[in-house]
């Protein structure tokens, strides 16, 4: 009994030792994933915002409330991607004027790295726009080094630098910048009157963006807790002039949108070590220990076999 105990411990043993790297890496991999049905309000805040009013037809200052709602579109979820759809809606609380701003966002990405993935009718307000670089989240495991990450203002991905080390609610987070540089987002016609020039009827305006956007990220996750947007837009006249400003702010997560995404990434990120690190380091030392008994007790059974032969030899003298 005890030899068919010790050879079944010495082959879960190496079952469990043979199982940990696997869990550690190509069973985590597959394991640790976005979520397809990712549901999330985030909200930003902007002090002393500077906006061009269309409806006024003249520049206005205020406090701008922002909401980002992201849902996940779970039928489109399929194969090794994810769909999500991102609804940003721009208030002025300081001049009770609503939807100062609307813009919808569809991506697509791969839910094991972030990587935008061109399909699933991928669109900028109603635009088909080609994906790059990270998008919303960075990969699993980030790595102090830079990522291309995608702008959805210029439809284009800018390298967000890694810049340092901080701590936001007790997690450790890492800190990257990305610079965008001047990019035309929009020609317009407008009243040549309102840039006080002496042409009558419209003239061609652009819409120039550039900014500086800052992410907070949990490496373990890849899940920003905290973001900045520094935004610059003005309008330019053909002749390169700035005419006026567009959109100038500086746009930040809001405490209670810092503090429920931390205990979101913490939770997540126990998750994932619990998938990467703490299950395969179990299976290893439970695999050593049961090899180690088993071992001990099919050597044991070999000892009384042998002394049992001697005495019976000793005794058949």
């Amino acid at each position: 009994m005890r030899r068919g105990l010790g050879i079944t411990l010495i082959a879960l043993g190496a079952f469990l030792v043979v199982l940990a790297p696997l869990l550690r890496y190509p069973v985590a991999d597959r394991l640790v994933q976005a979520p397809g049905d990712q549901y999330g309000i985030t909200k930003l805040a902007a002090q002393n915002a500077t906006y061009f009013s269309i409806g006024d037809l003249k520049v206005l200052t205020g406090n701008l409330d922002i909401t980002v709602t992201t849902r996940g579109d779970v039928a489109q979820a399929t194969g090794d991607h994810v769909v999500w759809d991102q609804f940003t809606a721009v208030n002025d609380i300081t001049n009770n004027k609503e939807g100062i701003s609307l813009s919808e966002f569809r991506s697509a990405f791969n839910k094991y790295n972030g990587v935008g993935v061109n399909c699933c009718n991928a669109n900028i307000d109603n635009v088909p726009v080609k994906l790059e670089g990270q998008i919303y989240l960075f990969p699993f495991g980030v790595e102090k080094k830079t990522y291309k990450v995608f702008n959805p203002t210029t439809k284009k991905a800018y390298d967000a630098v890694f810049v340092g080390e901080e701590t936001i609610g007790g997690l450790q987070v890492y800190k990257f910048e990305q610079k965008v540089p001047p990019t035309v987002i929009d020609t317009l016609d407008a009243p040549a009157s309102l840039f006080d020039l002496p042409e009558t009827g419209n003239v061609k305006v652009d819409r120039v963006y550039d900014g500086v956007v800052t992410y907070w990220v949990e490496p373990t996750t890849g899940a920003p807790v905290d973001q900045q947007q520094q935004r610059h837009e003005v309008l330019k006249t053909a002749d390169g002039v700035e005419r006026m400003p567009a959109f100038i702010a500086t746009a930040k997560f809001t405490p209670a949108t810092v503090d429920a995404q931390v205990a979101t990434v913490r939770a997540s990120a126990d998750q994932v070590r619990l998938i990467r690190s703490t299950l395969p380091l179990a299976a290893l030392i439970l695999g050593g220990l049961a090899l180690v008994f088993g071992v001990i007790l099919t050597r044991s059974r070999r000892q009384v076999e042998h002394v049992q032969a001697g005495e019976s030899a000793e005794a058949s003298e």
